[in-house]
């Protein structure tokens, strides 16, 4: 698959809130995530910690409503916006707003970056 090829079928499943299933289908065994905090989360190498990490997110967030614009394809690399309205685990309900990157690399995400709105 090319870049346009992946990224159309991964927001497909984004916009379905198959985030999991997304994750299984496109991410290489090597994964590199990266977001913009500190902490144990900024930094994960490898398909079981990026997926750990989805895990913690959907134990830790009540999930309301999800839009996905995208994708926007340049060469091996493509972005998503998304907005979510969540409850974080013992908070009030918020909406979020990032931009996601991902490079492509032989049919696969190799690596994906987040930016959050400030």
């Amino acid at each position: 698959m090319n870049t346009q090829d992946v990224a159309s079928e991964f927001t497909t499943l984004c916009r379905s809130g198959k985030f999991e299933e997304a994750g299984r289908k496109f991410w290489s065994d090597d994964v590199l995530s990266v977001e913009p905090m500190e902490g144990d989360m900024h930094s994960l190498k490898g398909r079981k910690a990026v997926e750990g990490k989805g895990k913690w997110f959907t134990d830790h967030h009540q999930v309301h409503s999800v839009k996905v614009e995208g994708p926007f394809v340049n060469g091996d690399e493509f972005t998503l916006r998304f907005e979510m309205e969540v409850t974080p685990e013992g908070k009030e309900r918020t909406t979020m707003k990032e931009i996601a990157l991902y490079r492509v690399k032989n049919g696969k995400v190799a690596e994906e970056k987040f930016y959050f709105n400030a």
